[in-house]
């Protein structure tokens, strides 16, 4: 073989490598708990990969993304707990709450097609918070979602008979619960990778760059630009749903408290400094705003004892605050993104 053609999947393989093995030297060295964080990590990553569609591509600002994220996660709680004793299988519900989610994103796509920018993204911001609200409250007069207690008890998510809750042991090798979530989670993201790879290469790919460009140009080049922006918001939606019928499986519990406007303001940052449109940027992002946060956390109040001999601000509120500067630095020295397109970057040197 070629040394041109070999060195793409030398990458892949040390790339595959590091995800097999990554949590079993996290958990080895600091626990099982930074496992449950790559977990989450991989979540956020199905997130902003689904957000990017509809910011990236499209260039549409969404501010209520999180309320695609709740849809699936609701509807595998309704249908996967003792709530109404229904106990589908997941890969039933999974594909279920992808459609429902298209739905939505449909139904908040319509009214907004003559909308853009800041507008565009207080009518998203408002319907998030509906989300929400309702989920909030549709416990009378008919208890259907629990209001702000929530739904517990919810199935977890079974392969071939093995509950992913449950460690597994495997050619001698012990995989606890939060290395078998890992690991699905990890294939579910390199699939809609996969998929956002063939959607930014297509002809409906292309669309919606044109769309992002200019909107005017695109429609007086022949794109309908009503039907392409309409599935740019089913496309993302439906990457919410699948995401929040996961996190549904893998928490066993949901309430209304875990899909705030915060968390569309962070998936929504891990696109915009990962580097919007460009995949291996928005991934890149997902994986440092989930993980800088909690690193944050955790090394906070150590840092203050070692320094100062005492506490001296909560490590949370400093977490927050370092959060934010780290934000502000990123914004200002790299304008593009992280892992911004060639095109952008060039763009942003001019």
């Amino acid at each position: 073989m070629p040394n041109a053609l070999r060195k793409p999947w030398v990458g892949i393989a040390l790339i595959a490598a590091v995800l097999v093995v990554a949590p079993l030297a996290v958990g080895a060295s600091l626990g099982n708990a930074w496992v449950r964080v790559l977990d989450f990590a991989a979540l956020y990553v199905m997130l902003a990969l689904g957000l990017n569609i509809v910011v990236g591509f499209a260039g549409l600002l969404d501010l209520g993304y999180i309320a695609f994220y709740a849809v699936g996660a609701y509807l595998y709680a309704l249908l996967c707990s003792p709530h109404f004793g229904i106990h589908w299988p997941v890969w039933a519900v999974l594909p279920l709450g992808a459609l429902v989610a298209g739905i939505f994103g449909v139904l908040l796509g319509a009214p907004t097609l003559r909308l853009r920018g800041d507008y565009l993204a207080i009518v998203t911001l408002g319907f998030g918070e509906i989300i929400r609200i309702f989920l909030n409250n549709l416990n009378t007069p008919v208890n259907i979602t629990n209001g702000p207690q929530g739904i517990a008890r919810i199935d977890p998510i079974t392969l071939f008979g093995q509950p992913l809750s449950r460690p597994l042991e495997f050619l001698g090798v012990g995989f606890s619960g939060v290395m078998l979530y890992y690991y699905l989670f990890v294939v579910l993201a390199l699939g809609i990778v996969f998929v956002g790879i063939r959607l930014q290469d297509s002809r409906i790919g292309r669309a919606w760059v044109a769309i992002r460009e200019d909107e005017v140009a695109a429609k007086a080049c022949g794109i309908n630009t009503r039907n392409v922006k309409l599935l740019a918001f089913a496309m993302g939606a439906s990457f919410g749903g699948i995401s929040g019928g996961l996190f549904a499986g893998f928490q066993e519990f949901v309430s209304p408290e875990s899909f705030s406007l915060l968390e569309s303001v962070m998936v929504l940052c891990m696109v915009v400094l990962g580097g919007m449109g460009h995949i291996p940027g928005v991934i890149l992002g997902g994986l440092l705003l989930t993980v800088l946060p909690e690193i944050f956390r955790q090394g906070a109040g150590p840092l203050q004892q070692a320094l100062f001999g005492t506490v001296v601000l909560d490590p949370e509120a400093l977490r927050m605050l370092l959060f934010g500067l780290a934000l502000i630095a990123v914004m200002l020295y790299r304008p593009a993104g992280l892992w911004p397109e060639p095109r952008h970057r060039s763009e942003y040197k001019q």
